[in-house]
């Protein structure tokens, strides 16, 4: 069901060229890049093929992406300068998993085209993921997948980085799963904590 869903679901976003996001469970972006051939075949490939480098290399997990935002536009000439700003914005909120660094492009000159928002996972399943006996692991496991691609196919800084924003999720992700575990009960008596 739920492939189905992010197929017809994606099949929504715009054809036209622009800046996308791909975000987590939480609405978080995980990562932002720019078509020029087209929004929606260009996170078609992300989200249903390896034909995608950050697939690829490990650099994102499909199985968090939730939602798409796309910020369509007709200009070619905006379209660096809008994923500059967009990566900067988002990526100090919660490191994103680019792999190249775009150039701070300082002061934006040019209108934001509106942002469109998919969200290309039901919400049941959503909901579902979010629960922290499932996220932790699965967490765990794309981080150990990413380390031994680095250990194995390819080190570069772009994987580092992905690395340390995964390492970060997978840290508050720890967080939560300890926050909504309960004590087990043996007899009457606590398990204490150690």
């Amino acid at each position: 069901m739920a492939i189905s869903f992010r197929r017809r679901t994606v099949a929504q976003l715009p054809r036209a060229i622009g800046v996308y996001a791909l975000c987590d469970l939480d609405k978080v972006p995980v990562y932002v890049g720019q078509s020029t051939d087209g929004i929606k075949k260009r996170v078609q490939r992300h989200l249903t093929s390896a034909r995608s480098d950050i697939i690829a290399n490990r650099q994102i997990d499909v199985w968090e992406i939730a939602w798409v935002w796309a910020w369509p536009t007709k200009d070619r000439n905006i379209i660096t300068p809008l994923e500059a700003h967009l990566f900067y914005n988002f990526d100090g909120q919660s490191t994103l998993m680019n792999g190249t660094i775009p150039a701070d492009p300082g002061n934006v000159s040019f209108t934001m085209p509106d942002r469109q928002e998919i969200q290309v996972m039901p919400s049941e399943e959503v909901e579902v993921r979010q629960h922290p006996a499932l996220r932790l692991p699965r967490q765990v496991e794309h981080y150990q997948r990413l380390v031994d691609h680095v250990l194995n196919v390819k080190d570069s800084g772009q994987l580092r980085r992905s690395l340390r924003a995964h390492f970060e999720r997978m840290r508050k992700y720890h967080e939560q799963f300890l926050g909504q575990l309960v004590p087990d009960i043996v007899g009457e008596e606590e398990v204490e904590e150690i």
